[in-house]
């Protein structure tokens, strides 16, 4: 999660991607969450490659590994070589049963972690493959090719960016490989390079297919996986008790974070509001709103506001920055 999240600016410019939130948590504690609920088996550690995001950024991820039981540890990649660079900043991590996972990327899956794979690449079927890593498979269901955002047609299974090993050591000194011999794809050092070698050598990787590939890329994308998200969780207690609702009504679902203020509104479906936001005398759906954020004789929907940011106006498509004030 070491990326500057350039396509999900002004969100990014005061938090990580990783930490916007999905239906009241950060995407990042989302996929951990996910991920060992899939493992069957105690995570011993969760280990976050990040970019410099400052101590607080830090001090919550450890909160997220020690929310699923595990040792939290935080690498650092100070310059974007790729991939199979980023992953190797945490070399000292990779050991043993290994899940490598890219932060912008939620999943839903039904199916327990088969660690006596030698190796598994969760892929999903995509309508447009050049903007992904893809894998080719024989008739045994093993993956017999990776290709890095193929120009031309090779497969439609692209690789959502989730991988488990059964041997980290051996995936550490493949990526190892590639850095000292600067073998590199479209400049960077690419994992699906050291994936390549790792099958050559007899490896066998099998596919990992998920019910749905969620994807944070982008605002659009992100506020998608929200309604999607909030879809999945219907079923539980969206509200917090200490959120004060007043002459509104809510269409389910809609998550609504701790002492937030609705008032003379229609929210929802598929709103996240956070904690401490005041929305007053509006007509909000489809929408993911911050922390403290103001929103005010609104008819907004497709929106994402940040913290602190404060909106009144008229119906719009958004995409409001933290710390930001519009009023029309």
């Amino acid at each position: 999660m070491a990326g500057m999240g350039k396509r999900m600016r002004p969100h990014t410019l005061t938090v990580p991607k990783p930490l916007i939130p999905i239906a009241g948590k950060p995407i990042v504690q989302r996929l951990v969450e996910d991920i060992a609920k899939v493992c069957g088996t105690k995570v011993d550690e969760v280990a976050f490659i990040i970019g410099n995001f400052g101590k607080e950024v830090e001090k919550k991820l450890m909160e997220i590994a020690a929310s699923v039981g595990a040792k939290g540890s935080i690498y650092y990649q100070e310059e974007a070589l790729g991939t199979a660079h980023a992953i190797l900043c945490a070399k000292e991590a990779l050991k043993g049963n290994l899940v490598v996972a890219f932060a912008d990327t939620l999943f839903k899956a039904d199916f327990k972690l088969d660690t006596s794979s030698e190796g598994i690449i969760w892929v999903q079927k995509v309508e447009d493959p050049k903007p992904f890593g893809v894998v080719t498979l024989n008739e045994k269901e093993e993956i017999t090719k990776f290709v890095e955002k193929p120009e031309t047609f090779v497969s439609d299974l692209a690789i959502i960016g989730i991988y488990y090993f059964k041997d980290g050591e051996y995936l550490s000194k493949e990526l190892q490989y590639l850095i000292d011999n600067n073998i590199k794809d479209k400049g960077e050092y690419q994992l699906t390079n050291a994936l390549d070698n790792m099958k050559n050598k007899g490896t066998k990787f099998k596919p990992g297919k998920v019910t749905e590939w969620l994807d944070c890329g982008n605002k659009d994308s992100t506020v998608q996986t929200n309604e999607r998200y909030l879809d999945y969780i219907k079923d539980q207690q969206l509200v917090a008790k200490s959120a004060r609702i007043t002459n509104s009504v809510i269409i389910p679902p809609c998550y609504v974070g701790e002492n937030a203020e609705i008032s003379n509104t229609i929210l929802g479906p598929f709103v996240s509001v956070g904690n401490g936001t005041k929305i007053t005398d509006s007509v909000v759906k489809k929408s993911i709103i911050q922390e403290k954020a103001v929103v005010k004789n609104a008819n907004i929907s497709n929106s994402m506001l940040g913290n602190s940011a404060t909106f009144e106006g008229k119906p719009s498509d958004l995409s409001v920055g933290d710390f930001n004030t519009i009023v029309l």
